[in-house]
């Protein structure tokens, strides 16, 4: 059974989010004292952390950069401000997805379920170039180090390899991702390719994402 930590500090709401994840078959573990939100998270060892971005007195999205440096947990962050900039900002940070209240809860169902199937799967060690990588880790590894990156840089560097030499569309991307482009800004895709650049380059990989204008992303 999977385990999901709610991360939310209006009672009525997490209640109604917790009632809906036991519905659907879920362990759900709720935070109700927001001191050690962070210890709190790693402690719980969660599969998936549904994160408000405005807690009493604290801010969400600070909470997940800082989760980030020590985990891969997948995070869906949630949030009554329909604002685009928390949307990237969040994104930018390593969330797995964005869902603004009032939410929908078929809609929330749907896309933990789509987390779960497109992360915790049973893949193989990919090789690329000087580098190994290990999706079930996130990890890429170069002479013996290890280099972490977000789950969604790492599906879409595994997505590029796959495709190699072939011009992806951006919409092809947000699709393997998200299972939507509809409800994902697209800014938060730039982002995502920029940070995956960022890595590659660490790792003596430069400018092996090309951007083809108007088109797509091809991997050298």
């Amino acid at each position: 059974m999977k385990k999901i930590l709610i991360v939310e500090d209006d009672l009525v709401l997490r209640q109604e989010m917790a009632k809906l994840l036991e519905g659907a078959g879920y362990q759900v573990i709720v935070i109700s004292n927001f001191q050690c939100v962070l210890d709190d998270i790693l402690k719980e060892q969660a599969d998936l952390v549904l994160l408000d971005i405005n807690l009493n007195g604290l801010n969400g999205e600070q909470i997940l950069k800082d989760l980030r440096a020590s985990s891969n947990v997948p995070v869906i962050m949630v949030t009554s401000s329909d604002n685009l900039g928390d949307e990237v900002l969040s994104m930018s940070y390593g969330a797995d997805d964005y869902i603004t209240k009032p939410y929908n809860p078929t809609l929330l169902l749907l896309r933990i379920e789509a987390i779960f199937k497109r992360v915790y799967q049973d893949y193989s060690i990919i090789n690329y170039e000087t580098i190994r990588l290990v999706p079930d880790r996130c990890i890429m590894i170069l002479d013996h180090q290890d280099y972490y990156l977000t789950r969604n840089e790492m599906l879409i560097f595994k997505y590029l390899i796959m495709h190699r030499n072939t011009i992806v569309s951006r919409e092809e991307l947000m699709r393997y991702l998200w299972d939507s482009e509809e409800f994902i800004d697209d800014n938060t895709l730039s982002v995502n390719i920029s940070r995956l650049r960022n890595k590659l380059a660490e790792v003596g990989l430069s400018d092996v994402i090309i951007t083809r204008k108007g088109i797509g992303y091809l991997l050298k």
